[in-house]
C-alpha cells in the first residue's frame, strides 16, 4: 500500500506537470487569463504537495509552513480562475479579503508553533471552504451550462465533502490507504481533483474558445445578427423544412434609407450606430424563429417560416413603423431612420437565391416608389 507521503509526492508531481502542460498549451495561443490563473493554481498546489513530502525527510519546519501557504494559494487561485473564466464582476472584493484572511490564519498558526496535525486541520478547513465555493460557482443554476462544467463542479463538491468527513473522523493521525475508508475516500477525491479538474478546465477553456470562433464565423460583429453565410445556411434550412411540412415561408430584403448620406454627412461611426439601432429594433419586433441577417452594408434579409402573405405584410409594416419611431441617433439628431422592404413568398420549387432576386426587385420598387414603404413582389411565374 502507498503511504500518505508518497501519495503527496505523486500529487505534487502531477499538479506541477499539469501546470507545465498548460504553460506549453498557452504558448503561442490567444491570451486566456482564466487558464493562466489556473496554471498558477496547479503550480502552487503542486509545490505545496511536494513540500509536504519533503518536510519529514529534511526536518525543516519551514517546508511545512511553505506547504500550508501553497495549499491556500492554490485553492484561492483556482477559485479566482473560475471567476475570471465566467467573467464575474467585482469578484476580487470578496475573494481577495477571504484569501488574505486565510493566509493570516495560517501565519498565526505558524507563529504559535502549531503542531503538524493542528496545521493540517487549519489548512484542511480553509481548503474545504474554497473548494465548496468553487463547487457552488460551477454548479449554480445555468440553462446553457455544458456537462463538462457540471462534472468539474461535482468533483470539487466531492473533494470538499471528503475533507469535511475526514475532519470529522480524523484523530490527528495519517497512515496507509487501508487504515480507514474515510482516508481512502479523501485520497481518491484528491486524485480525481488533480486528473478531472486538470484536464477538465483545460477542455472547458477550449470549448469556450471553440464557441467564440463559431460565433465569429456566423455572427456579424457590428449588429450581432447572422452574417451573410450564416443567413443563407439558416434560411435554406428553414426553406427545406417549410417545403417538407408544406408550410408557407416569406422572404424580405430590407435596406436603410439614405444611409450613404448619413455616412457622408456624419461619418461611418454614426452609420454604425444606425445599423446597431436597426438591429436592436428588429430583434425587439420580430419573432424568435424568424431568420434575419446582414448581407452587407445597410442591406439585410429576413426569412419568416410558417407565415402567410398577409401575416408577412403585417410583420413588415410593423417593423417599418418601429424603425421609423426608433429614438434619434445621438450622432445625428436630424436624421430619422427609415427602412424600405421588398417582400415575396418563396415558391416550394424555387431556389433561395432566385427568391432573393425577386425580393430585391421588390425592394428596388419600394425605393423608387418613395422609400419607407413595403412593396410586395410579383409571384413566381408558373411554367406551362
Amino acid at each position: 500500500m502507498i503511504d500518505i507521503q508518497t501519495f503527496m509526492l505523486a500529487l505534487g508531481v502531477g499538479n506541477t506537470a499539469f501546470a507545465l502542460l498548460m504553460a506549453g498549451y498557452m504558448r503561442g495561443a490567444a491570451p486566456n487569463p482564466g487558464l493562466r490563473t489556473w496554471m498558477w493554481a496547479r503550480l502552487s498546489s503542486g509545490l505545496a504537495q511536494i513540500c509536504c513530502w519533503v518536510a519529514p525527510h529534511v526536518g525543516l519546519p519551514i517546508a511545512e509552513e511553505l506547504a500550508a501557504f501553497g495549499w491556500v494559494g492554490g485553492v484561492a487561485l483556482e477559485l479566482a480562475s473560475y471567476c475570471v473564466f465566467f467573467g464575474f464582476r467585482n469578484w476580487r472584493r470578496i475573494l481577495a479579503p477571504a484569501t488574505v484572511a486565510a493566509l493570516i490564519i495560517v501565519a498565526a498558526a505558524a507563529l504559535a508553533q502549531a503542531s503538524r496535525e493542528q496545521m493540517t486541520q487549519v489548512v484542511a478547513v480553509i481548503v474545504a471552504l474554497f473548494a465548496s465555493g468553487a463547487a457552488a460557482i460551477l454548479l449554480r443554476p445555468q440553462a446553457d451550462a455544458p456537462l463538462l462544467q457540471r462534472v468539474i463542479g461535482v468533483n470539487d463538491a466531492l473533494f470538499a465533502i471528503a475533507i469535511w468527513i475526514w475532519m470529522a473522523v480524523a484523530n490527528g493521525g495519517v497512515g496507509m490507504f487501508n487504515t480507514n475508508p474515510v482516508y481512502g475516500f479523501a485520497y481518491l477525491a484528491s486524485y480525481l481533483l488533480m486528473i478531472v479538474n486538470g484536464f477538465g478546465f483545460l477542455l472547458l477553456c477550449k470549448l469556450k474558445d471553440d464557441q467564440r470562433m463559431q460565433r465569429l464565423a456566423t455572427i456579424d460583429g457590428l449588429t450581432d445578427m447572422l452574417n451573410r453565410r450564416a443567413f443563407f445556411e439558416r434560411a435554406e434550412s428553414a426553406l427545406q423544412t417549410a417545403v417538407r411540412l408544406r408550410k408557407p415561408i416569406a422572404l424580405m430584403m430590407l435596406d436603410l434609407d439614405h444611409f450613404k448620406q448619413l455616412n457622408d454627412g456624419f461619418g461611418h461611426a454614426c452609420g454604425d450606430e444606425a445599423l446597431r439601432l436597426f438591429a436592436d429594433t428588429a430583434r425587439a419586433t420580430l419573432r424568435e424563429n424568424d431568420v434575419i441577417g446582414r448581407l452587407g452594408g445597410e442591406e439585410f434579409a429576413l426569412a419568416m417560416p410558417g407565415t402567410s402573405l398577409a401575416g408577412a405584410q403585417y410583420a413588415a409594416e410593423r417593423l417599418r413603423i418601429a424603425v421609423a419611431e426608433a429614438p434619434a441617433l445621438t450622432c445625428a439628431a436630424t436624421y430619422r431612420m427609415t427602412v424600405s422592404i421588398g417582400l415575396v413568398m418563396i415558391d416550394p420549387n424555387e431556389e433561395l437565391t432566385a427568391a432573393l432576386a425577386r425580393a430585391d426587385h421588390a425592394l428596388y420598387a419600394a425605393k423608387t416608389g418613395g422609400r419607407n414603404r413595403v412593396e410586395i413582389g410579383a409571384p413566381l411565374l408558373k411554367r406551362a
